[in-house]
């Protein structure tokens, strides 16, 4: 199982980690289902516009709060971006065709993954994402682990 901790001091280096990922899911096995899990402007945005630099480069990504979910088109894989902060309930995932992007050939991307508990798959990948130390504001400790059921 995969468990990772890395430490970035910039917003491009957030985004680089990101890519790094990107690049890695697409050589490998791995859950395409990331659950980013971080309070407010800790950076889950900026790792999601570094991880869609690898699989759809032509995407412009910014975060999908009042959309709910971008869809950006890649080249052999499309992303779907999810924001899940006003998400409270089933019946507001059923309403955004959320079990649709589930079955669709693509990466789910998902912020403020804490809100829907209930609807994460049996595999993901978490990505949790923390500011470290207040002296420091552009320092973050980032986990990427891989979450299975039992």
């Amino acid at each position: 199982m995969l468990r990772e901790l890395y430490q970035t001091k910039s917003t491009q280096e957030t985004e680089a980690l990101g890519a790094a990922l990107a690049a890695r899911m697409q050589e490998s096995d791995l859950p395409r289902y990331i659950a980013l899990y971080g309070d407010l402007g800790v950076g889950k945005t900026a790792f999601v516009r570094g991880f869609a630099s690898v699989i759809a480069p032509e995407s412009t990504v910014r975060s999908p709060t009042f959309a709910l979910v971008h869809e950006h088109r890649g080249k052999e894989l499309d992303l779907f971006h999810f924001d899940m902060y006003r998400i409270t309930g089933e019946d507001d995932l059923y309403s955004i065709g959320y079990d649709d992007y589930l079955t669709r050939n693509g990466i789910c991307l998902v912020e403020w993954s804490e809100n829907i508990p209930f609807a994460l798959p049996d595999a993901y990948l978490r990505v949790t994402i923390e500011k470290c130390d207040a002296d420091h504001p552009d320092l973050r400790a980032i986990c990427i682990e891989e979450v299975a059921a039992c």
